[in-house]
């Protein structure tokens, strides 16, 4: 095999994974949000610490941890991926998969717009005509269901923001990664702490304390290798590809996001769903032919 087909292989396995996910999160949706997402952040550092061991990079880490620009960029970016975690999590758990996978669809064109506002990007006739698009497409969704889509604008600016962030870092996005949960590990230990000890209940007010109860303790812990995963495979699909072609195959996460929502767990989709995504899928072949044509 060609190393640009492994990148790809690897590239298509980790979306598949992060597209399919949802099929795993419903199957701990009775455990309240903000315990899943503590518990995806102590086996994600459990798993990358063995990950980074074996390679033998710890002191990598801890070299960039002793930068206090880059430990500032990491704590930011370890606020942003958190707030994204959280909005997939309770997405799936209250029936919203399809704002989810909407959020992603508009990611793009948010770090697109972000690039323009903070890096000084040009943006092509092009790329500003499908950053309106994604924009019309959100305020037709918010007329039309009377509500604006919270759940994708969380999830398309965090991970915008996320991206924006992690611009500045010289490290690669596993080594970054392992950073972030080794700041947000402190903070997750007490959560469980009072979930467990203290009968805290977060922000959905069910009682939690799933861990060390059969199956949920083993769906739990499995949880981090489903998340820093396809991390580990997309790092090795980007040293193989060109950075058009991983944005383009990153459109299957959301497409199978998509898939799974309504066909899977039959969430409501009308015809405002329907306009709103026609809109945003018409602006990502804009932009994807953008991109495209940018490509050496």
């Amino acid at each position: 095999m060609s190393e640009q087909f492994k990148g790809i292989a690897a590239m298509v396995l980790a979306c598949t994974i992060w597209g399919l996910s949802a099929l795993y999160y419903r199957e701990i949706a009775h455990v309240p949000p903000l315990e899943v997402l503590s518990h995806r952040t102590i086996w994600s550092l459990v798993f990358l610490l063995v990950l980074l061991s074996y390679s033998k990079r710890l002191g990598e880490v801890a070299e960039v941890l002793c930068q206090k620009r880059a430990l500032f960029i990491i704590a930011i970016a370890a606020l942003m991926i958190s707030v994204n975690w959280f909005a997939y999590i309770l997405s799936v758990q209250i029936g919203r998969l399809v704002e989810s996978s909407l959020g992603y669809y508009i990611f793009p064109l948010v770090a697109v717009a972000l690039g323009y506002l903070f890096l000084g990007e040009r943006l092509s006739r092009l790329q500003w005509v499908a950053v309106s698009m994604a924009l019309i497409a959100v305020v037709l969704l918010t007329l039309g269901l009377g509500v604006a889509p919270w759940i994708s604008l969380i999830l398309a600016i965090t991970m915008g923001l996320y991206g924006l962030s992690k611009k500045s870092l010289s490290c690669g996005p596993v080594l970054s990664v392992m950073c972030e949960v080794i700041l947000l590990a402190p903070l997750a230990l007490i959560w469980l702490y009072g979930v467990h000890e203290l009968n805290w209940q977060g922000l959905v007010g069910r009682e939690g304390g799933f861990f060390g109860h059969g199956w949920d303790t083993v769906l739990l812990m499995l949880v981090g290798p489903l998340t820093a995963g396809p991390l580990v495979l997309m790092s090795y699909s980007m040293k193989r590809l060109a950075l058009g072609t991983v944005g383009l195959v990153q459109y299957l996460n959301p497409t199978l996001q998509f898939g799974v929502s309504v066909l899977i767990f039959m969430e409501p989709f009308t015809q405002w769903h329907f306009i709103a995504f026609a809109i945003i899928w018409t602006a990502l072949g804009l932009y994807s032919y953008q991109s495209l044509r940018k490509a050496p």
